[in-house]
């Protein structure tokens, strides 16, 4: 079978399209041909190497993907063969407390899919019957390819670990972005009122579009003025961070007295001050979030199916095409996600 990997780290010539033998279903494990597999910004950073998070390598990359199930191990009863797919990225042990009590992403085997093993970028991906729940009828296969990871780690920044409120005043950085406008569509939907920033004009009409009630171009004006004023310099009650160095002095300032910053990334660098006597005086909240768990992903497959989670498939790539579509990332170019057939 094919299959996007890497053998080394480094820019887009670590990129491959093997031809690799094709995987055994073991008696345990579902055997899924791919349909239809997204990129995240998370491919792009295991292929430039993770600072102090080794990777065995060769590795396929990928970690979202839609597909249909083509063998059934002898021990799996709740999936059978044809069932259409999508992949949940997330796995972990099962057995210890944080998996007993469904907090999966507290796990310390915790691991997502396409970073910490063999991800989705192939023809075929065999998985534990965990790591997948039925497509939704009313999605295409690109359209489902495209959502669990963002969604997952946008509800688990928002809903789980900040506790957005109704009303409450969030930031979203880089609205058009995946994990952005995934955001963006879960705080319009509790009931939020949200600020976006784009890079540019056209991706704040985009971030607009998605349902953000203010938007704001970062590379135009004082943009952290415009903020305030939208504020009426009452603060941002829940910054979503995942920009890192580049944004953190501006986003702490912005952020209310009582307010919540909560973090999943560090695209611009991850060293960072912070000043503690401000912190402690606004009783102000750092928060720190990696992906989900089990019963959050079931809540946002809910939302999915119930159409208030819409997918944005900005552009599809052949996957043999690969290193095209991680430039096409890399260079910002995209709004939305972009999704790789086989």
């Amino acid at each position: 079978m094919k299959a996007v990997r890497i053998s080394k780290h480094g820019g887009l010539d670590a990129l491959t399209y093997d031809d690799i033998p094709e995987p055994d279903c073991p008696s345990d494990k579902v055997k899924i041909r791919v349909k239809a597999a997204a990129i995240n910004h998370l491919d792009i950073w295991v292929r430039k190497g993770l600072p102090g998070m080794p990777v065995s390598l060769p590795l396929i990359l990928g970690s979202d993907a839609s597909g249909t199930i083509v063998e059934v191990g002898s021990k799996v009863h709740n999936f059978q063969t044809g069932n259409d797919v999508v992949i949940q990225p997330g796995t972990f042990c099962g057995n210890c407390h944080h998996c007993k009590e469904k907090k999966e992403n507290y796990c310390s085997e915790y691991g997502i899919l396409g970073e910490t093993e063999n991800g989705t970028l192939a023809e075929y991906v065999i998985l534990n019957p965990v790591n997948i729940h039925k497509k939704p009828e009313h999605l295409s296969f690109p359209d489902a390819a495209s959502m669990q990871l963002v969604f997952m780690t946008a509800y688990q920044m928002l809903i789980i670990r900040a506790k957005l409120q109704p009303n409450e005043t969030v930031l979203i950085y880089g609205g058009s972005s995946g994990v952005g406008s995934a955001a963006i569509q879960i705080s319009r939907d509790l009931g939020a009122n949200v600020i976006a920033t784009s890079g540019s004009n056209l991706k704040c009409e985009f971030s607009k579009k998605l349902g953000a009630h203010h938007v704001v171009n970062h590379n135009e004006g004082n943009w952290k003025d415009e903020i305030k004023l939208i504020t009426e310099m009452n603060g941002i009650n829940v910054v979503f961070e995942h920009v890192g160095s580049a944004t953190w002095k501006e986003s702490i300032r912005l952020l209310s007295k009582g307010g919540r910053l909560v973090t999943c990334g560090a695209t611009t660098g991850a060293d960072v001050d912070i000043n503690l006597a401000h912190l402690f005086m606004k009783q102000q909240s750092i928060l720190g979030s990696t992906m989900s768990n089990i019963p959050a992903f079931k809540k946002v497959m809910a939302k999915i199916n119930q159409k208030q989670y819409l997918p944005n498939v900005d552009k599809i790539f052949a996957m043999k095409d690969i290193r095209e579509a991680h430039n096409y990332i890399e260079n910002r170019q995209q709004m939305g996600k972009v999704v790789l057939l086989p």
